[in-house]
């Protein structure tokens, strides 16, 4: 989708009017349930700003189109990196051109367009802004899309999803915050519980990435996408899980 069909998309549709996702699936959630003590819990931070998510629901994957959804709050996200890992979902791989757009909010035009290499596998899927040598900016918003590129010609029938970041400036979250920057499962929980989303969603996906089997890691990634809506990527995310282990 170009910058200006979002950017119309955005002047029609005000952050705070976005439509909320209310995600549907029909598929089972495993039967098998984590130690409380082992699901991350998210509290989203003080300065909350309600949604912000574009896309977000998965209606089903038996279309002929791919589904993506940004793996995010439906609210400003935050990180303590400067180049963070963002994460999102292809519902099935996909011929269409894929491109991604990082925005800062104060500005008309996008900082970064380029294509995005489209995933050979369906599922969660990362992008690094280090490796495009993108850096964030402390406490500034930042807008971000992964869209799928159905017709050249008509940017209106992008399929989009995206959500909002902002870089918590570094001493003050060490500080105030006491931000954990390892990764390990005690990371993902503690960043959670302090609201910093994207680095605990991140740090969770590379660690599944490495233990694509470990069936505690795949809960808690469901735990947390189910706490901000996202249903049904979580019971998607585990079903592959359970067809994976048969």
């Amino acid at each position: 989708m170009t910058w200006q069909v979002l950017s119309g998309l955005l002047a029609v549709v005000p952050l705070g009017m976005m439509p909320a996702a209310h995600a549907e699936s029909n598929m089972p959630v495993l039967e098998q349930a984590a130690s409380s003590d082992d699901i991350p819990i998210y509290t989203p931070p003080k300065k909350f700003t309600p949604r912000a998510r574009v896309g977000g629901s998965l209606r089903g994957t038996e279309g002929s189109d791919p589904e993506i959804v940004a793996l995010v709050p439906d609210h400003v996200g935050l990180t303590v990196k400067q180049n963070p890992v963002l994460n999102w979902f292809l519902s099935k791989p996909t011929t269409y051109p894929l491109r991604f757009t990082l925005s800062d909010t104060r500005a008309v035009k996008p900082i970064y367009e380029g294509p995005v290499p489209a995933p050979t596998q369906p599922g969660i899927q990362s992008l690094d802004l280090k490796k495009l040598g993108l850096t964030l900016e402390p406490d500034i918003q930042y807008r971000w899309y992964i869209s799928a590129i159905r017709n050249a010609d008509s940017p209106s029938n992008d399929i989009v999803a995206g959500g909002v970041i902002e870089r918590c400036e570094f001493s003050a979250c060490l500080v105030e915050t006491s931000v954990n920057l390892t990764c390990d499962r005690q990371s993902v929980q503690r960043n959670a519980v302090k609201g910093f989303w994207y680095d605990a969603m991140a740090c969770l996906c590379t660690l599944i990435d490495a233990s694509p089997t470990d069936a505690p890691l795949r809960r808690m990634r469901a735990a947390l996408l189910k706490q901000v809506g996202l249903h049904g990527v979580a019971e998607w995310d585990l079903q592959s899980l359970s067809k994976a282990s048969r």
